[in-house]
């Protein structure tokens, strides 16, 4: 029988119970202590993942952890079709003290729900998302690398599982959380990306699924993405769908713009925009530290303009992945400019140190935003 994992959190919240099915060959600690010498980013697994299914007749059931293996799925399942399937990026990171912590779980339980109701899907309760993920980290903590930038990568999701070909919300989801090992999204020594700024195709348009983290989003920027990487550039960015001049994204980032009066800009989210709580916690951040942050439209001829005459500083991606990126310099069909002096600012190193310190331990929580769970 497998072992029952009574689930409660630091915070004294009851919480669902998941059974444990322990994996019976997991990784030998040496051969797991190798991968994680050099894991780099989502190809290095850990032994177990969380699984819960919804059913009408049932609802949400059936929740456990078991070792990670393959679906099995038949031809017919919804998700292969129609493409109702979301998922949720986030991190479980060792702290300063040996302890590891999640940061800011609640907003991707958040998010997750929004994203499945955009998508016709049957909401999972925020308090299962949490549970899954919290026990999940419990079970792998030995998964995280101890190289600087390291941590264990966490990829809930979910997607329609009834066997039916019509077109129609599923009735039927199968939700899982895998974990994976990961070392800094960037090499180490990077300094700057370059963006190429697409103007061919775009990430979202009103009225669409942008502001939910779905597949489809990200299929449709592969293209552009793929274009990016043929013009000598480490990721795309896009504008958007009706003016084709306004800054929205990269293809999994957000984005800020800092200026020579310490002012940061970001574009606001109209539900174009991924709602990126990395974005959300910078924004709070910075106005910690007493810098202006404005929400606000950016056209890409004044984002040029203002770089050529010094009146933009800096500017830099971030995501849960990648944490902030600084970028560099610009390019377009019609030329390239460079931000700044084409490397990493002052500003943008500084909000970077904040955050990873506070993700790390290493810096006070003023918000209550670390929540340590083994």
């Amino acid at each position: 029988m497998p072992d029952q994992i009574e689930l409660a959190t630091d915070r004294g919240a009851s919480a669902p119970s998941f059974s444990f099915e322990r994996h019976a060959s997991p990784v030998e600690a040496n051969e797991r202590a190798r991968l994680l010498e050099n894991p780099g980013f989502g190809r290095v697994f850990t032994d177990h993942m969380a699984l819960i299914r919804f059913t009408e007749d049932k609802g949400w059931h059936d929740a456990k952890i078991v070792p990670r293996a393959a679906f099995q799925m038949d031809g017919a399942s919804a998700v292969l079709h129609y493409a109702q399937e979301i998922f949720e990026g986030m991190k479980a990171y060792r702290l300063a003290d040996g302890s590891t912590a999640l940061f800011r779980p609640e907003a991707n339980a958040r998010r997750f729900h929004d994203s499945a109701i955009r998508m016709a899907m049957e909401p999972l309760p925020e308090d299962l998302f949490l549970a899954s993920v919290r026990e999940l980290v419990k079970v792998e903590q030995d998964w995280i690398p101890e190289a600087e930038g390291g941590a264990l990568y966490l990829r809930p999701f979910m997607i329609a599982s009834e066997v039916f070909l019509g077109v129609k919300p599923s009735s039927e989801y199968l939700y899982a959380v895998i974990a994976s090992s990961v070392g800094a999204y960037f090499k180490a020594g990077a300094g700057a990306v370059s963006l190429w700024v697409s103007q061919d195709y775009t990430r979202a348009a009103p009225g669409g699924t942008g502001a939910a983290k779905c597949g489809g989003n990200y299929a449709s920027s592969l293209v552009a993405q793929a274009e990016a990487i043929r013009k000598g550039c480490d990721q795309v960015l896009f504008l958007d769908a009706v003016e084709r001049r306004w800054i929205e994204e990269l293809g999994g980032m957000n984005i800020f713009f800092v200026f020579d009066d310490g002012s940061l800009a970001t574009p606001p989210l109209t539900g174009t925009i991924l709602p990126g709580i990395t974005r959300d916690s910078i924004i709070t951040m910075a106005r910690d530290m007493g810098l202006t942050v404005r929400e606000e439209p950016y056209a890409i001829e004044d984002c040029r303009a203002d770089a050529e005459s010094g009146r933009l500083r800096e500017a830099f991606a971030c995501g849960t992945a990648a944490v902030v990126a600084p970028i560099g310099m610009m390019k377009m069909a019609d030329g390239d400019f460079t931000i700044g002096s084409g490397g990493p600012g002052q500003t943008t190193m500084r909000i970077r140190d904040a955050l990873t310190g506070l993700q790390r331990g290493k810096v006070v929580d003023q918000h209550g935003w670390v929540e340590r769970v083994a």
